[in-house]
């Protein structure tokens, strides 16, 4: 028992808001407020509170983007003083510190950002009306912690002039500020590529900056797996 409890305790690291107990599991130090995924907390220890975003909060528009979309789902209000634990599905978990730039995130990806970090829905003209996965994204932005989730470990491409990426959307999860999506059809990758059974939908990125996907298909319409 001694030994278990030794390998399973938390991982005493003072210092940075978020902190990997492991590669599925986020400890956050909560000093006012951060934002994480709705029903993502495992645990807490502390004063804290936790609160659901409310519809109108960040204005109307916002509003509306999120109802229509349906890509972002709510978000939590951790509130005080504690630390809590969160995780969702066992997935893995990516920290990345914001330093003044942009990042867009499929919503599903995103699990927690502290308070200092702008966060909106983003809607992508270009694929408008053609898949739903690729349509809405969360633009962050700002100094701070994002904590992102992925089926696996995440794979970063780089995106130059020269060398567009394509990617599948139901695996794409996170892409830099400077490259807009835009989407192609091609119905010769329908067998190999994706989901196949019909028209095959590829995310193209082109411009300077880079892609970050999964190993694993996201069904945006029931969370099954391909």
């Amino acid at each position: 028992m001694g030994q278990f409890l030794q390998q399973s305790a938390e991982a005493d690291r003072p210092g940075e808001v978020f902190e990997l107990e492991s590669s599925k599991m986020l400890e956050v130090k909560v000093r006012g407020r951060v934002w994480s995924k709705l029903g993502a907390m495992v645990a807490y220890k502390g004063n804290l509170s936790f609160r659901r975003e409310g519809m109108l909060e960040g204005g109307l528009m916002r509003a509306l983007t999120r109802a229509v979309s349906g890509e972002m789902e709510p978000l939590a209000k951790i509130e005080g003083q504690g630390v809590c634990y969160l995780a969702d599905q066992g997935k893995d978990i990516t920290i990345i510190n914001l330093q003044g730039d942009s990042l867009n995130v499929n919503g599903h990806s995103l699990l927690a950002f502290e308070d200092t970090v702008q966060h909106d829905v983003t809607m992508h003209r270009s694929v408008a009306g053609m898949v739903s996965g690729g349509l809405f994204s969360v633009r962050l932005q700002g100094q701070g912690m994002v904590a992102l989730l992925s089926h696996g470990h995440p794979l970063t491409l780089r995106v130059t002039p020269n060398e567009p990426v394509y990617a599948d959307p139901n695996a794409t999860i996170a892409w830099s500020e400077r490259i807009s999506p835009q989407l192609k059809v091609d119905h010769s990758l329908k067998t190999i590529f994706g989901r196949g059974g019909g028209e095959t939908l590829q995310m193209v990125f082109q411009g300077d900056g880079f892609v970050v996907v999964q190993p694993y298909e996201e069904n945006l319409q029931s969370g099954a797996r391909s």
